[in-house]
């Protein structure tokens, strides 16, 4: 049974591009899977950070917009010089 990780989520803003977001200590991500569109959101930089941290084959359920949306971390892009990380795509489970 693996651990079910609540985030809060938002979707992204448009006008920022993932660069701004990053500095506001924003995440940008993907919300993809069948028979959903994929959405652009944003999560907190430092909450997923240490959840999958502890804990990468997690299950994340992201609240958007009172919405509750059961995933998976499918890729996590890192810069690996600094260690930090740069996005994620959430597959729908």
């Amino acid at each position: 049974m693996t651990d079910v990780i609540k985030l809060n989520a938002e979707k992204r803003n448009a006008d920022k591009n993932p660069r701004q977001l990053r500095a506001e200590g924003l995440l940008p991500a993907t919300v993809y899977g069948k028979g959903q569109e994929s959405m652009s959101i944003q999560v907190r930089t430092k909450d997923f950070t240490l959840a999958y941290r502890d804990n990468a084959a997690a299950t994340f359920e992201l609240t958007v917009d009172n919405k509750s949306y059961k995933t998976v971390a499918q890729a996590v892009q890192k810069n690996y010089a600094t260690n930090e990380t740069q996005s994620v795509e959430f597959k729908l489970v």
